[in-house]
């Protein structure tokens, strides 16, 4: 409020009384809209129902702009300080110099300031709209296809060739609709994979998406079948309810167990865990880890689908050549000169391909999004792997 005042303040021009009358109608409109939902979420927790706040209306694109004029003012703030240190210098000078003849200095120009104020508050904004136009369009389009192939020495010769298709965080809902998850499904047909694995977050909180889902996907085709595990956001929405879905739509759902698929012989290991309910950064999540492998046949080729990627700090370990996971999205926002994401607050496997100790992983950016409908240098992705027999790329 105190900054709202400021620029209020500080940004119209006294020179055109006008033009700053309406400039003050504007940020006022602008500080209105930005901020009534504050009145929406101050309600439901003075009424103890604090829990249902993801019913405010459009909460996690207001937020997303709230964080975008939070860093806004925060810069503003630098601003009122430099400003402020730039003014107590010279009078702390003053103060040492007493009896020192004063040399004259050049009178300050307020008006100067003023205008670079106003133009870095216009071409922030106008930046902002543009990155977040960009983001917005990024979000909304048909994913990228990463194509890679992934080298083991001890592949079963059965196995080589092997084309997988991984998909992760659909995110079914307000900014995933029926349309474009058949888009999603016409693409990976169309790439004609041998096996689909899904790495959770089908659905986003809202069970009615569950049937729209179903309808998406059950054309989605693989020789070898379509293998999912759960994400965070299934839970959100309801564990029975998804689960039911995913085999409605013809999958095969694994919780912390695994599926057998055979190829030219030879046969394929598939682990699946089980998101955790208490989970932690980079959790390793030993125990599924382990229960899974207890469940599994011989000394078959594994591959391991876990939807949060901490669990290959145990996967290699235990000696898992291959893990498959998402939930970070590639945090959304990405800047790829200083090669920072927003992901990294969460994991040190924001996305693509690690090499660890002879195992691998690779960490989807996913389909949908959470909450934010933008991704900024960040694109949706899905993957086509084709497994062969080979050295390991190096770490």
């Amino acid at each position: 409020m105190l900054l709202f005042l400021y620029l209020r303040e500080r940004l119209p021009d006294p020179a055109r009384p006008r033009l700053a009358r309406a400039v003050r109608w504007g940020l006022a409109l602008v500080f209105v809209v930005f901020n009534f939902q504050w009145l929406l979420i101050a309600r439901r927790i003075v009424t103890g129902s604090a829990a249902s706040i993801g019913a405010v209306p459009l909460l996690a694109p207001w937020i997303a702009f709230q964080l975008l004029g939070w860093v806004f003012l925060g810069l503003v703030s630098l601003y009122v300080l430099a400003k402020g240190i730039r003014a107590a210098v010279p009078a702390l000078r003053a103060l040492l110099r007493r009896g020192e003849p004063r040399v004259p200095t050049a009178p300050e120009t307020p008006l100067s300031r003023r205008r670079f104020l106003a133009r870095a508050t216009y071409a922030y904004a106008a930046a902002g709209a543009a990155l977040s136009a960009y983001g917005i369009a990024s979000a909304y389009q048909l994913p990228e296809v990463t194509r890679r192939a992934l080298f083991f020495p001890e592949l079963p010769p059965g196995l080589d060739g092997l084309t997988i298709l991984h998909l992760s965080d659909l995110h079914a809902g307000l900014h995933m609709e029926e349309d474009k998850m058949q888009e999603v499904a016409a693409l990976a047909n169309r790439l004609k994979p041998e096996l689909i694995l899904q790495t959770g977050d089908m659905i986003d909180y809202d069970p009615r998406y569950i049937p729209r889902f179903v309808r998406a996907f059950r054309d989605l085709s693989a020789p070898l079948g379509v293998v999912t595990v759960f994400g965070n956001h299934d839970y959100y929405t309801g564990e029975t309810l998804v689960a039911r879905g995913v085999r409605d739509a013809g999958e095969v759902f694994i919780k912390d167990g695994v599926h057998v698929v055979s190829r030219g012989g030879a046969e394929l290991t598939l682990l699946g865990i089980d998101d955790p309910h208490n989970w932690r950064t980079d959790d390793p999540q030993t125990e599924a880890v382990d229960a899974s492998l207890s469940a599994a046949p011989g000394n078959l080729f594994r591959i391991l689908l876990a939807h949060r990627p901490g669990a290959f700090d145990t996967a290699r370990v235990r000696g898992i050549p291959l893990t498959l996971a998402g939930h970070i999205h590639g945090g959304q926002i990405y800047l790829p000169v200083v090669g920072i994401s927003a992901g990294s607050l969460i994991t040190k496997y924001v996305m693509g391909h690690f090499v660890r100790n002879g195992s691998q992983l690779y960490v989807s950016r996913g389909i949908g999004v959470v909450g934010v409908p933008i991704r900024i240098f960040c694109p949706p992705e899905i993957e086509l792997f084709t497994l062969r027999r080979g050295p390991l790329p190096a770490a």
